[in-house]
């Protein structure tokens, strides 16, 4: 708001108090300048309340002081009267402004933009208005009686009662206008559309009221019939809007005031003009606080009603998408060809997808308690059943971690076997329990096939080894053959073709070997004992410096900590770390002496190993690449290799049933950590060997 239009609306509302404060005089009953109402009040309260963000506020308590001044000096006050209103007019519309921002600053004048809208609204306005009211009739009595030296209780009564209706209902019309005017500049504010019916019914509403407070003020001819303005009034809150409701309270109250004024109607015959004044402000109170009430409480009942039917729409759209989801979340899954299952904490089955029956057969419904593993004949895919405490939902709920596991299927409806791998995780229900997630993938045709291709390698590679050591055997026989002959140039060419002829076989025996090996480590069977780790390190650390040294190479610095003892299969093992061991001395740049440390700790019911070495370390973004079969991270420069040995690896750690990574050492080159099974844990054999990812 700015100064000029500050200034403005504090001319406007000074004009409007002083008419106010004239109108007020007008109505005086008494020598002692009792008057019968007083609007001023009400005009105040609002101007104080409209103005609360004004920047000249100043202005706002010189004009009202001023115009009280004024009014009260042309109806004949004494200037000590004048100042004695001026205190009283200043502390009630200040005390309502306040109170109203603080107890309702929801409503426009009191620090928000809204009108009436609730009873709350309702109630905190009477409170602001009793209290401010009351606070400036106390203090302007007092000031009479010091001026005057009179003090009298009814009329400090008929002060309270009238200014305290007027702050209330000309305080209400105020805030309702103020809420209009404000959706009005914004222009948010829609013309109402009034129907036919519904201005047929405001017709006869004020027709009604005006022949009841005729018929109770004008015509009683002494009859109790006051009680018709309550039925209008109850009419007016129960069908109209708390504007119209306003209205026809200040409507009421000027015709009861009126006609009391003028010696007409029940009020005018009350003994005393102070009593008079209270029963008849009083009598307008209570229609205006009845109608508020009524009307009030129906718009918070539509209100209500309105916003609880938005909600139950936006809950029937809510429902509507959840069913919908639900419906394609259910299609997806029922056309999936992997099977899933949920089951409880109880271990009945929540769901199952029908890939669950055709990959189990009909022997896990949705309701049913989950049996046994033998009543769906769920075997270890060395033949041994499965007992109760390894059925996947059983291990996850129990906490415990399940990765991937491939088992053997074998029972009535799937008389052929089939090898299903499955997964299993939990699933919180919210409600504090939890489900267990059991995925079934069909791995049949792929294990036939990654047997198929096994059982290919290994008999080739067996076949092959004679054809080239045959190769190897001739090619060694011509050079010594060679070596007696006379030197001729005919003699070095053949000498070297021999040699490129012995390197090929050498890279083909090479190959062979690893596929050989590639055979052993996932299809041999396992003999798991108690191993030690340090003496099996030893061996492969001392046969890399025998081989180092007979090549004429720079000899291996080892780097060997405490190792305990560990339960594996000891060819098994022994490979794997002869693989991962040649490997590091391999890839290492040349002029650089290999250094290798070996450490070992324990973890749980595994040891955990690590070989770290300063060679060239593992290309970025290959560290889980390279444990594929064939792979090779360094096929550029002088590395030769089949690709296989890391693969070799893997599987053997995974047929002990742990886990093998990659990453880089902390001063360059390369580290390995692979797990195998402490030779103290309580774990069986057997179980490891069953237990362990079978790829």
């Amino acid at each position: 708001m700015t100064y000029r239009r500050s200034l403005a609306r504090t001319a406007m509302f000074a004009v409007a108090f002083a008419i106010a404060t004239v109108a007020g005089r007008l109505t005086v009953m008494d020598a002692g300048n009792l008057s019968l109402v007083w609007p001023a009040a009400g005009v105040a309260a609002i101007w104080f309340c409209a103005q609360r963000q004004a920047p000249a506020r100043w202005a706002d308590v010189l004009a009202l002081s001023l115009a009280t001044v004024a009014a009260n000096m042309a109806t004949k006050a004494s200037a000590p009267m004048a100042v004695a209103f001026v205190a009283a007019n200043l502390t009630q519309a200040a005390a309502f402004a306040h109170l109203l921002g603080r107890w309702r600053p929801n409503l426009w004048g009191a620090g928000g933009t809204e009108p009436l809208r609730t009873p709350r609204d309702l109630w905190g306005l009477v409170a602001a208005t009793t209290a401010a009211t009351t606070a400036a009739a106390l203090l302007g009595f007092t000031s009479i009686w010091l001026v005057t030296g009179r003090f009298s209780w009814p009329a400090l009564s008929a002060w309270l009662a009238r200014n305290a209706v007027a702050v209330l209902l000309i305080g209400a019309a105020g805030i309702c206008l103020g809420h209009a005017y404000t959706r009005w500049r914004d222009g948010t504010a829609r013309p109402p559309r009034l129907q036919r019916r519904r201005a047929a019914e405001y017709a006869a509403l004020l027709l009604c009221s005006t022949l009841a407070y005729l018929a109770g003020f004008a015509y009683s001819r002494g009859l109790p019939l006051t009680f018709l303005m309550i039925a209008v009034t109850v009419w007016a809150g129960s069908r109209f809007s708390t504007f119209f409701v306003v209205l026809h309270s200040l409507f009421a109250g000027i015709v009861v005031m009126g006609f009391t004024l003028h010696g007409t109607g029940p009020f005018a015959n009350i003994p005393g003009h102070a009593d008079r004044a209270v029963v008849a402000q009083l009598f307008v109170a209570m229609v205006g606080v009845i109608g508020l009430s009524l009307a009030l409480g129906r718009e918070e009942r539509d209100t209500l009603l309105t916003a609880l039917a938005e909600d139950r729409a936006e809950l029937a759209v809510q429902r509507e998408r959840a069913s919908q989801r639900a419906e394609l979340l259910r299609a997806i899954i029922d056309s999936t060809a992997d099977g899933l299952a949920v089951i409880d904490e109880t271990g009945h089955v929540v769901l199952r997808n029908p890939a669950v029956k055709r990959l189990l057969g009909d022997h896990l419904r949705p309701g049913d308690t989950v049996a046994g593993p033998a009543h769906y004949g769920l075997f270890h895919i060395d033949g041994t059943p499965l007992t109760d405490e390894e059925m996947a939902h059983v291990r996850v709920l129990a906490g415990e971690e399940y990765g991937d596991q491939d088992l053997l299927i074998r029972n009535p409806s799937v008389p052929g076997g089939r090898v299903v791998n499955v997964r299993a995780t939990t699933l919180d229900n919210g409600d504090g329990t939890r489900s267990a997630v059991v995925l079934f993938h069909d791995v049949t045709a792929e294990r036939r096939h990654r047997d198929e291709l096994a059982n290919f390698a290994g008999v080739v590679a067996h076949d092959l080894l004679n054809p080239v050591t045959t190769v190897e055997g001739w090619s060694d026989a011509a050079v010594e053959s060679l070596s007696a002959a006379p030197d001729h140039p005919a003699v070095r060419d053949a000498r070297d073709e021999l040699a490129r002829v012995n390197r090929a076989a050498v890279r083909m025996r090479t190959l062979i070997d690893g596929l050989l090996a590639y055979t052993t480590a996932r299809d041999a069977a396992m003999r798991m004992v108690p191993v030690d780790l340090a003496e099996a390190v030893t061996e492969v650390t001392i046969a890399r410096l025998d081989n180092a040294i007979a090549a004429g190479k720079p000899a291996p610095r080892f780097t060997v900590r405490d190792l305990p003892p560990v339960l594996a299969d000891p060819v098994l093992l022994r490979q794997l770390l002869d693989n991962l061991i040649g490997n590091a001395v391999k890839y290492t740049a040349k002029g650089v002496t290999p250094a290798l440390t070996i450490t070992a700790e324990h973890d749980d019911d595994m040891v955990r190993v690590r070989v770290a070495d300063n060679g060239i370390g593992i290309p970025p973004g290959q560290h889980e690449a390279i444990f594929g079969d064939f792979h090779r991270a360094h096929r550029a420069g002088p590395y030769a290799g089949t690709g296989l040995g890391l693969g070799i690896c893997k599987r053997i750690v995974e047929r002990h049933g742990g886990t093998i990574t990659a990453g880089d050492a902390p001063g360059g080159g390369a580290c390995f950590t692979f797990t195998v099974p402490d030779a103290a844990s309580a774990r069986e054999p057997q179980r490891v060997a069953d237990s362990a990812q079978l790829r």
